[in-house]
């Protein structure tokens, strides 16, 4: 108790507290596009569940994997050397987690562009198999993140409760936020292609990462941004076209 009464008193604290929390809320950004992805292959019932399970477990791996910092900060020692190069555990688990999304990515850009779909798992008359592959594919994915998110948090602080603390505070907003972000990839289909763009382009970074070529998340957030606001533009455009429709053909009738 006198530890954090001395920690809360520390104006250090709060300024590392403040800047962790930003720094998982924007890293929880890829894992909140990833569910929202995914659970909208799923019938619209199933959806919500599946988010709230999804980032549940994101929230449960990230306090499990605080509970072990000693075996975290173990995972960044190097375990093997290939031509030169040396890999620890959280470098192989970036490589496979890039792979995977990436060949998630790619799979569902092929599914959206190609005019006559083979039917696959995520064909709504396969509702149940659909659940549990969703499911799985989003364990799989928040373990990754899960990693990256609290390897992060051990760099920037020492301090377990603030660690818990910007934790649970960053997938809060993921649970705020999952909903409408899902609803709004939904009603715009331009914006399915732009997220999976956004996936393509995490992927390759957690690879490129895994491989020691590291990428200022700043560079790739900013990228996001730029992309987000030129397709806003593009719907409002859009929006607009549609409403001069809609008048002109209101006067001719």
């Amino acid at each position: 108790m006198e530890y954090l009464l001395t920690l809360a008193a520390d104006p250090a604290a709060w300024v590392a507290l403040a800047t962790l929390i930003a720094m998982e809320v924007v890293l929880g950004i890829d894992n909140l596009i990833f569910i929202s992805i995914l659970t909208n292959k799923l019938p619209e019932q199933q959806r919500s569940k599946a988010r709230r399970i999804g980032i549940s477990a994101a929230l449960i791996l990230r306090l499990g994997l605080l509970s072990t910092v000693a075996l975290i900060v173990q995972l960044t020692d190097p375990i093997m050397s290939v031509l030169g190069n040396e890999f620890s555990w959280r470098d192989l688990i970036l490589i496979a987690g890039g792979l995977f999304l990436v060949w998630k990515a790619t799979k569902e850009i092929h599914h959206n562009v190609d005019p006559d779909p083979e039917p696959d798992i995520f064909n709504t008359a396969m509702a149940s198999a659909s659940l549990a592959t969703m499911i799985s594919q989003i364990l799989l994915l928040d373990l990754v993140f899960s990693i990256d998110s609290i390897v992060t948090a051990v760099g920037m602080t020492e301090h377990i409760p603030i660690m818990v603390i910007a934790v649970v505070v960053a997938v809060l907003t993921m649970l705020l936020a999952a909903d409408p972000l899902a609803n709004f990839i939904n009603e715009n289909p331009t914006i399915v292609m732009l997220a999976l763009g956004f996936l393509l382009m995490i992927g390759t970074t957690l690879i490129a990462d895994g491989f020691g070529v590291h990428v200022p998340r700043g560079y790739i957030y900013a990228a996001m941004t730029f992309s987000a606001l030129i397709e806003g533009l593009n719907m409002l455009s859009r929006r607009a076209r549609k409403r001069r429709e809609e008048m002109a053909n209101s006067a001719n009738s």
